[in-house]
C-alpha cells in the first residue's frame, strides 16, 4: 500500500504555521509528502528546505491572489499538490499548514487505509477534529467548530478540493463517500498571541474578502479580542509528540471565564440535543458516510 501525503502553504514564517510539525506528523506515516510552497515574502521555501527529507517533493507555486471569493485560492492550490501525488499512490492524506495527527492515532489510520484500500465504493476516510482557541489549553466545544472532515483520499480518481479547502468532491460536484476513522486531526489555526492573531486577521481575510469588506467588518486594532468566543474546554489530553516542543517554547498565559458562554438560545438547544443524541441538528455535511 503506497501511501502520499500532500499539503500546500505561503508565508509560514510571517504567520508562524505550525508547519514543519504538520510535515513530520505525515512523513511517519507516508512514502512521501507532495509540498506546494507558494512564492512567499519570506523564507517560507527555505523553512521547508530546512526538513531535508528524501520523502519531501517541493513543488513551487505561485498564487493567484485575484481568486479571492470565498477562499477559492486555498482549493486551486490544494488540487496543485493533489495533482502531483503519483498516480500509483493508494491513499492520499491531506493535512493544511496548521493541522497535526498525534502518534496515538497512527494504528489507527493505518489500518483504515488498509482496510477500505480495496473497496472502490470509498472515495476517502473522515477524521474527526479538535480545535484549539487562544492558547495550546483551550479547545472549542461549540457547534460552530466542525467536529469531521475528509482528510484521506483516492488519487487520481476525479477528486478535487471543495471551495476554500476545507473538504473534497469529485466529478459531477458529488460528494465522496466515506468511512470514520477513530483518529483526530489537532487544528492550531486559531492558537496564537494576541498582537499575532489580529496581525493574521487583518490579513488573511483578504483570501475571502474584497477590501472593502474588510475595511468593513475588521478593525484595525493592536490585540486580538479572544474573549468574544461562546464557549471552550480546558484540553486534557496530550499534544502530539512533534508539537510538544512549539508548545514549551510558545504557550501563553490565557484565562478564559469557564463559567458563562455566549450562546444563542438555538445553539443552546442543539447543544442539549447533541449531548441527549449524539446528533448535531444543522451539522454541515460535505460527505456521504458509509
Amino acid at each position: 500500500m503506497k501511501v502520499v501525503g500532500f499539503t500546500f502553504v505561503r508565508n509560514a514564517v510571517t504567520y508562524d504555521y505550525p508547519v514543519l510539525e504538520s510535515i513530520n506528523s505525515l512523513l511517519l506515516l507516508c512514502d512521501e509528502v507532495v509540498v506546494a510552497v507558494g512564492y512567499s515574502n519570506d523564507d517560507t521555501l527555505g523553512l521547508i528546505r530546512s526538513l531535508n527529507s528524501p520523502k519531501i517533493h517541493i513543488l513551487e507555486t505561485i498564487w493567484d491572489d485575484t481568486l479571492r471569493e470565498g477562499g477559492k485560492v486555498l482549493a486551486v492550490e490544494t488540487d496543485k499538490a493533489l495533482a502531483a501525488v503519483p498516480a500509483e499512490a493508494d491513499w492520499a492524506i491531506y493535512l493544511q499548514a496548521d493541522e497535526v495527527l498525534h502518534e496515538a492515532d497512527y494504528p489507527a489510520i493505518r489500518a483504515g487505509m488498509a482496510r477500505w484500500q480495496a473497496d472502490k465504493q470509498v472515495d476517502g476516510l473522515l477524521l474527526n477534529y479538535r480545535h484549539f482557541y487562544a492558547s495550546y489549553d483551550y479547545i472549542g466545544d461549540s457547534p460552530r467548530w466542525y467536529r469531521r472532515e475528509i482528510r484521506i483520499v483516492r488519487p487520481g480518481v476525479g477528486i478535487y478540493s471543495y471551495r476554500d479547502a476545507q473538504g473534497f468532491r469529485k466529478v459531477g460536484n458529488l460528494k465522496l463517500r466515506v468511512k470514520l476513522l477513530d483518529a483526530t486531526v489537532h487544528h492550531y489555526g486559531y492558537v496564537k498571541t494576541p498582537a499575532a492573531m489580529q496581525r493574521k486577521q487583518e490579513t488573511f481575510g483578504k483570501l475571502w474578502h474584497s477590501d472593502e469588506w474588510m475595511a468593513e467588518h475588521v478593525v484595525p486594532a493592536a490585540e486580538f479580542d479572544y474573549s468574544e468566543i461562546d464557549s471552550l474546554q480546558h484540553f486534557r489530553g496530550t499534544h502530539p509528540a512533534v508539537m510538544q516542543e512549539r508548545v514549551r517554547q510558545q504557550n501563553w498565559r490565557y484565562d478564559h471565564d469557564m463559567t458563562r458562554n455566549r450562546y444563542r438560545l438555538k445553539d443552546k438547544f442543539k447543544q442539549v440535543v447533541f449531548r441527549l443524541t449524539g446528533y448535531r441538528i444543522g451539522e454541515y455535511r460535505n460527505y456521504q458516510l458509509l
